[in-house]
């Protein structure tokens, strides 16, 4: 697999954390791969073979080409169909709003398709970035197509925006009642904005962060036991830190430390 990430424009990186491509050869096996939520939406081209996506109940369907996928509030499991190339763009957590014409809460863990997104303008994007011939030719497109739907980045509310940093950079280890003090607003209020503007509530996204830092100590293998890398992260016990990792990956941290370890550096704690 080779995956490659790319910075967006100054006008658009309050918005976009960044691009990236994926890419596979035909002589590598297919294999069904976890990808696990980190509080970012992400608009997906799929110039490759298409990829299949497991239901909670195990049944597949197959992906769009093209669509925008929700915040996961839960492990996405997905499976390529052949060769794989992706292009795609990587919002930071609140950064698809002013493009949304659907309340961002409704696409929590959904695909939605670029035709019921933007309509005619959606198909059109669609047909460039894969007609494009090379990656640098499909941002510019991108870029494009998003600046010009762009009316104002003030539709994303402040006092989110700043709460949203707090969390990242507290690695989501502060509790809501501390975030609601620091914004000096009530958790109630804090929550319906976060849900208007993200699509998770504060605690939710909070659990996420916490749980991409756990992951990104764990890729560079910066603690000395799972035990120890629960503490690390402040979690309240053990028991607490098996609930979220596995509610968020699907596995235990022992079963993910060991088998899917490997995967996870394509997929997750990148940037």
């Amino acid at each position: 697999m080779n995956y490659q990430t790319f910075e967006p424009s100054h006008d658009l990186t309050s918005l976009i954390k960044c691009y990236w491509t994926l890419e596979s050869s035909k002589e590598q096996t297919p294999e069904k791969q976890t990808i696990v939520p980190d509080g970012c939406m992400e608009m997906i081209f799929h110039y490759g073979d298409l990829f299949r996506q497991y239901t909670e109940n195990k049944i597949s369907i197959i992906q769009p080409r093209c669509f925008v996928i929700g915040q996961l509030t839960r492990p996405l499991e997905i499976e390529p169909t052949g060769e794989t190339g992706i292009f795609s763009v990587r919002f930071h957590p609140d950064g698809f709003l002013p493009f949304s014409i659907i309340p961002i809460k409704e696409m929590e863990n959904t695909t939605v398709s670029l035709e019921r997104l933007f309509g005619k303008e959606g198909q059109e994007i669609e047909q460039a970035i894969l007609k494009a011939n090379s990656t640098i030719e499909k941002i510019k497109l991108v870029e494009t197509f998003l600046l010009n739907r762009l009316a104002s980045t003030e539709t994303i509310d402040r006092i989110v925006k700043s709460t949203v940093e707090t969390i990242l950079t507290a690695n989501g280890q502060l509790s809501i009642d501390k975030i609601s003090k620091q914004t000096n607003i009530n958790r109630r209020q804090l929550e319906r904005k976060f849900s208007l503007t993200i699509g998770l509530s504060p605690k939710q996204f909070s659990k996420t962060i916490r749980l991409q830092a756990t992951l990104k100590m764990l890729l560079n293998k910066k603690f000395t036991s799972l035990t120890a890398l629960a503490y690390e992260s402040e979690y309240y016990d053990q028991a607490h830190f098996i609930k979220d990792f596995k509610e968020l990956t699907g596995f235990t941290p022992k079963e993910f430390y060991g088998d899917n370890l490997k995967m996870s550096s394509l997929f997750y704690a990148t940037d």
